[in-house]
């Protein structure tokens, strides 16, 4: 079983820890890190990898989703948790400076998968990754993730604007990575 440290809205754990299911089943707030690997297209432009979730996922099955995240095991902290998922889910190894922190993302979403009601209240940690893999260089844990595709950001924000990406991507964190990509002058 897989257990999380219960958070207050200022992110700090309360003591209480609770089972990953209880947790979704109450809705309370727990921690999870976000990984955006991206890498330079063009001059002006970026690519941003997508993963499609696995078919067999408790939430959001066979949607796209960010790079790599992960809820924050108890005991674990958010850049701990960022990189033992990008290990686990993509083969990723990265160092701890590797990753850029770019905010935090609030997100309550209450809705229902296979009959049961679902609640996600959680705050993130996001961060950047930048990384120029192909594909088929991606190492997938296919109990999570299907596959991995590269799409640049712009095109991302309309595919979901239009409906035409099935996807659980928060609409205001791609607006906070969007401003960190656009916003500051980095080398990819």
């Amino acid at each position: 079983m897989e257990y999380f440290d219960i958070r207050d809205l200022d992110g700090n754990i309360t003591g209480e820890t609770k089972e990953r299911s209880l947790v979704h089943r109450d809705g309370d707030i727990h921690g999870t890190s976000h990984v955006w690997i991206i890498r330079k297209n063009t001059a002006e432009d970026f690519d941003i990898l997508l993963q499609k979730r696995s078919s067999d996922k408790d939430s959001f099955p066979g949607c796209y989703d960010i790079s790599s995240a992960g809820h924050i095991p108890a005991g674990q902290d958010y850049l701990e948790s960022a990189i033992r998922e990008l290990k686990e889910e993509l083969g990723v190894v990265a160092a701890a400076d590797e990753l850029h922190y770019i905010g935090r993302h609030d997100a309550l979403l209450e809705t229902e998968f296979y009959g049961k009601p679902w609640r996600n209240y959680e705050l993130s940690a996001v961060y950047v990754l930048y990384r120029d893999m192909n594909p088929e260089e991606f190492i997938l844990q296919t109990s999570e993730v299907e596959s991995v595709i590269w799409l640049s950001f712009r095109e991302c924000m309309n595919q979901m604007e239009n409906g035409e990406l099935k996807h659980c991507i928060y609409q205001d964190e791609m607006e906070l990575l969007g401003t960190y990509l656009y916003g500051h002058n980095q080398e990819a």
